[in-house]
């Protein structure tokens, strides 16, 4: 791999992360696409660690405030009536955890088998594409959305947790099926990202420190550090630019653009299969 592959590899990575049209199938589809040799379980982590980055970056407020709040020390307890806020905020903090178990343990139980299949098969990635697609177009349409994110409920995190699970499968999208989720359960278009965005810190963790110790089981050329390096950076910036961009959008916006892009994505991938342009 080249430094110009993996500055292309992050930005695709940090692109595509957070907005919902699925990470995992655009960088298939380019290796795909280009005939690029270039997997690599270590180089796949490291630029999802870029994207915990953005993460960590872009919210590192409500991450500070959730953890002060949930250990009493936050300055709004002095506030009349902050005690409670305080407290109704610490409350987020494991509940954002605990709503990570599922697709922790899917990954754990199911992604060998899943990622074996769907990455030599783009007719299936392609009707993920598409699946999802429709769905997050019907709950965008269904959806109540009347409810900002500190009116988010139990029902919520179980609901929504559970639906993250399904990210294992490439073309699904880990925000695009938490937003829908989120929408579904009457959440607001912004607040279904914040949701899903906050979601995406553990989830992102937690799989990359399951995966690296397998990752650097073969060890890392010097050839590899540059690279890896610039599309951990690339990664890291064009995510944390695309969180804001997505949040400030989805204020006012629907998602159809982000239904139309997969729904075509997904019918060219399998198109394109069918009549030999894709080689696998």
């Amino acid at each position: 791999m080249d430094g110009l592959q993996a500055v292309i590899l992050g930005a695709v990575q940090g692109l595509t992360e957070f907005i919902p049209i699925s990470s995992s199938a655009h960088l298939v589809i380019l290796r795909w696409l280009f005939g690029w040799n270039t997997e690599s379980l270590v180089f796949d982590v490291a630029l999802h660690l870029g994207t915990l980055f953005a993460l960590l970056a872009y919210f590192w407020r409500e991450w500070y405030d959730m953890v002060k709040a949930y250990f009493g020390t936050t300055r709004f307890t002095r506030s009349p009536g902050g005690r409670q806020a305080a407290q109704a905020q610490g409350i987020l903090l494991w509940p954002v955890i605990f709503a990570c178990i599922p697709a922790a343990l899917a990954g754990v139980v199911f992604e060998g088998a899943v990622d074996s299949v769907f990455r030599r098969q783009p007719i299936l990635v392609g009707a993920a594409l598409v699946g999802l697609g429709l769905l997050l177009f019907l709950a965008d349409r269904i959806g109540r959305k009347s409810r900002p994110m500190h009116a988010v409920r139990g029902r919520d995190w179980i609901v929504i947790g559970l639906a993250q699970a399904l990210a294992i499968v490439p073309g699904v999208s880990r925000s695009g099926i938490t937003i829908t989720a989120g929408l579904f359960c009457g959440l607001q278009r912004e607040a279904a990202a914040r949701f899903s965005f906050l979601l995406g810190a553990p989830a992102i963790f937690g799989a990359a420190l399951y995966e690296l110790p397998n990752g650097f089981r073969n060890g890392l050329s010097r050839s590899e550090i540059v690279p890896l390096i610039c599309g951990v950076l690339t990664a890291t910036i064009v995510g944390y630019l695309c969180i804001g961009f997505l949040i400030r959008y989805l204020k006012t916006q629907s998602t159809d653009v982000f239904v139309v892009y997969r729904v075509l994505l997904g019918l060219g991938v399998i198109g394109s299969y069918a009549l030999g342009y894709l080689r696998v």
